[in-house]
């Protein structure tokens, strides 16, 4: 742990990137009153956790993991139980799991978004920040919050010596049961954030794509670099 905050420290104190910035969230669905409507009724169906209706609002050929088959088939299994050989998860575990998929599935739609070149609604809207070629996408993290406590200590009451909006981040080892995580600010300041304020570069996105025939559906959900 200490080594690699070491290895991520000399990175960033000897790269370009130095300057820290802040890329504050702008949703563009707005720009589409039928795309804002799509979105509204997928997010129901998927608080209602309709698998089926799900399915029905997805591309034919909606991509969902680098090197898997996609479509329909795969997002309904994922839905059911979300990982390469959980049918031998049983009790407690799958139920974590599934409900992990259909977690990430809301948060991910439910995110700023942005239109590509094609034409295409991505969220969340970081997907879009072109990372530095110094900095590693799988330690790299967006700060999603407005004033987001930078911490001395891994615990709520320590003090406070910053506070973060929408920056993009260090995170050397993400450690999942833990809270606060050690992070690294790109002008090298260090300190400790809470994790459901820090979304990985390389984390789900998801894209809303509209179809020949003008319907909107969702064609890709996916995470991993």
């Amino acid at each position: 742990m200490k080594l690699k905050f070491a290895v991520a420290i000399a990175l960033i104190c000897t790269s370009a990137i130095a300057d820290r910035q802040t890329f504050p969230p702008v949703d563009q669905a707005d720009r589409d009153a039928t795309l804002v409507a799509f979105r509204a009724e997928l997010l129901a169906k998927i608080q209602a956790r309709d698998i089926e209706a799900v399915v029905a609002s997805a591309c034919p050929e909606i991509y969902l993991s680098h090197g898997g088959e996609g479509g329909p088939n795969e997002l309904r299994a994922n839905l059911i139980m979300n990982s390469e050989g959980a049918d031998r998860l049983v009790g407690v575990e799958a139920s974590e799991q599934i409900d992990a998929y259909w977690t990430a599935l809301q948060n991910t739609l439910s995110q700023p978004g942005y239109f590509d070149d094609q034409g295409e609604f991505w969220m969340p809207h970081q997907w879009q920040i072109t990372l530095p070629a110094r900095l590693d996408p799988a330690i790299t993290y967006f700060v999603t919050g407005e004033n987001v406590s930078l911490r001395t200590g891994a615990f709520q009451g320590a003090s406070i010596s910053a506070l973060i909006s929408h920056e993009v981040i260090i995170v050397p080892q993400f450690q999942p049961d833990s809270d606060y995580q050690q992070v690294l600010l790109t002008d090298g300041t260090t300190g400790f954030m809470h994790k459901d304020y820090l979304w990985s570069m390389i984390g789900y996105r998801a894209a809303i794509v509209k179809s020949e025939d003008g319907d909107w559906q969702l064609c890709s959900f996916v995470t991993g670099d």
